[in-house]
């Protein structure tokens, strides 16, 4: 969601702030600014502007107005708390300090009232306005920036990434981080932070990350670091081998047609080292044999990973699998069964409810961690026991693609570990083996459906809503396919497994309602059938995509489209593939912002 970046310099570090920001675009934002302090003046100076709109608008400010000094901090805002204006822009300013801030002060409203009864005025409608003034009015009573903001964090209710800098010692900045991520970056008589080490690549590549309740100090020529107990302590420096590669669009118009396009490389990647000539390499994932359970949490897309997992690790592992949505596992009081594996699924690595859940499974006395995720050295990779990383390379489009479809491959990889106490362990093991080795070039060959699905979404022009059907594994991809076109079309899309038509959907069908049917010649396919029926029987708008041995024949009111053949246990990812191109095309029509769709982030790091 929000970005922040921030650099303590020799040089002049304005457009290395700026081209932090670039690098966190694609997570989605309504707004962006920056502060600098210049410190060559006879007295130290605080410059400030924000923009609303695109951070080439801040850039293009900048340009025109200049912004000298060696310390700085910027930020892109997705708004939370107050409309997108510029007032509302980060960072925010109560005399000699200047603030940035990801995450939400749910104390807020009690803090503002006790501010502003202190005489405190607020120019913004943000929560993130009383962590400036909070900091400014223990600086002037006599605390230093560190020791103000440690006293400051002791306050807030909430998540929080923050940065904090003052006029008067114009060479620091002070960053504290509880639930909401930053890395320091470490040069060469400069230092750096951020809220993701993309930001950070042009500068550095050596990176530490910050844990819960961390509050650091940062000047050109040190780092220190203190813990919730304001004791010193040292986290580790890393080499980061991370490529940000998201810089080229190549021939595609937008990122997420180029992401949908690599997926095949995506899913290679994902299988590298861990399938060799045919055979599972399965050593990474550690020792399972004690698993009796398995419960998944993720969000969103993430979710739907999930959700399909289930089908494969019941039906193949013969293991209990339950899956839940982590915002509300966290909020409940869950019944933990004993030996049960817990498995956190996301892309950034970095999604709050995610994180908050794993903490609060281990509370509740899991000891078995395994995290899918895209990001090396992220919290939830961290913070997790085992991890298979998905290899998907820099996503940046919103609407996941390739993670998902890396997310699915490395779920059935899990699977296959599972099933090895199963009775035909070999069998399923063998099967899983010569289906994924099939899978790249199955998704190559579903990618030549392009053009066709191309002009299926002209009838999706006019349209405000669509459901989408499936049955067994194949619901949870119809669910991410309605996601999809909601996410970036602005459609009204919903899924419902094909069964549930006669409890309630059905009175919705009528010949303005497009119908997307999900049909892999499966165990399910004769009653999928009778589904289809009922809705050709109420005038409906079919869109089947269905393999040629499913024989399903194109009608009245139904167009079929053709999908490659292929093993049931990857039929989930490859009926993916078509599902996002058709989404893509029709917010292509529709004339929406595909990679930054409205009101919505990449990496979820609030509630």
């Amino acid at each position: 969601m929000c970005g922040i970046v921030g650099a303590v310099a020799q040089r002049d570090v304005v457009e290395i702030l700026l081209e932090g920001l670039r690098r966190l675009e694609y997570r989605g934002y309504d707004s962006a600014g920056v502060a600098v302090l210049d410190a060559s003046a006879s007295e130290p100076q605080l410059q400030r502007l924000r923009r609303l709109g695109k951070v080439q608008a801040l850039a293009d400010a900048v340009a025109e107005q200049g912004l000298p000094g060696g310390t700085g901090i910027a930020h892109t805002r997705w708004a939370t708390h107050g409309e997108p204006s510029e007032a509302n822009a980060h960072p925010h300013v109560s005399g000699d300090i200047a603030v940035v801030h990801n995450g939400i002060i749910e104390n807020h409203e009690a803090l503002r009232a006790e501010l502003q009864a202190d005489g405190y005025q607020f120019q913004s409608q943000t929560d993130t306005e009383v962590i400036a003034h909070l900091v400014a009015r223990a600086v002037s009573g006599g605390a230093d920036l560190l020791t103000a903001v440690q006293q400051v964090r002791s306050r807030l209710e909430g998540a929080y990434g923050m940065v904090a800098i003052n006029r008067q010692t114009p060479e620091r900045m002070v960053v504290a981080r509880s639930g909401s991520p930053l890395v320091v970056g470490f040069g060469i008589g400069e230092h750096f932070i951020a809220s993701d080490q993309l930001a950070l690549l042009p500068v550095t590549r050596r990176f530490a990350f910050l844990e819960e309740g961390d509050v650091a100090e940062i000047t050109r020529q040190s780092v220190r670091i203190f813990d919730l107990e304001n004791q010193p302590v040292e986290r580790e420096v890393r080499e980061s081998s991370v490529e940000h590669d998201a810089g080229d669009k190549g021939e595609y118009r937008h990122y997420m047609l180029k992401e949908i396009h690599e997926q095949p490389q995506a899913i290679a990647n994902t299988l590298e080292g861990r399938l060799l000539n045919g055979q599972l390499n399965l050593e990474a994932l550690g020792d399972l044999s004690d698993v009796d359970a398995v419960q998944i949490i993720a969000c969103g897309t993430s979710y739907h990973a999930g959700v399909t997992a289930r089908y494969w690790i019941e039906s193949l592992a013969g293991i209990s699998c339950n899956v839940e949505i982590a915002s509300e596992f966290r909020y409940r009081r869950p019944v933990i069964r004993p030996n049960t594996l817990l498995v956190t699924i996301s892309q950034s690595g970095e999604t709050a409810d995610t994180l908050a859940a794993l903490r609060q499974a281990k509370e509740l006395g899991i000891t078995k961690t395994l995290s899918i995720c895209n990001v090396p050295g992220s919290s939830l990779v961290r913070e997790s026991d085992m991890t298979v990383l998905t290899r998907a390379g820099a996503e940046i489009g919103v609407a996941s693609t390739k993670a998902f479809t890396t997310q699915l491959t490395a779920l059935l990889l899990l699977t296959a570990a599972l099933a090895e106490r199963a009775a035909d362990a070999s069998a399923v093991q063998q099967r899983i083996a010569k289906a994924l080795e099939s899978l790249p070039g199955l998704i190559q060959q579903t990618l030549s459906m392009n053009d066709d699905i191309e002009r299926l979404a002209e009838h999706f022009a006019d349209k405000h809503n669509a459901l989408f059907l499936g049955r067994g594994d194949q619901y949870p991809i119809a669910m991410e396919g309605a996601l999809k076109l909601k996410e970036i079309s602005y459609i009204h899309a919903e899924a419902y497994a094909a069964g549930e038509l006669k409890h309630g959907p059905l009175a919705l069908i009528d010949a303005e309602m497009p119908i997307v049917v999900v049909a892999p010649h499966n165990d399910l396919m004769e009653k999928l059938k009778s589904n289809i029926e009922e809705v050709r029987a109420r005038g409906g708008e079919l869109y089947v995509f269905a393999e040629e041995s499913a024989a399903i024949s194109a009608a009245e009111n139904m167009i079929v489209v053709p999908v490659p053949a292929c093993d049931d246990v990857i039929a989930p990812i490859v009926y993916t593939l078509p599902l996002q191109l058709l989404s893509y095309y029709v917010a292509v029509i529709k004339g929406t912002d595909v990679d930054q769709p409205r009101n919505l982030a990449k990496s979820v790091t609030v509630e």
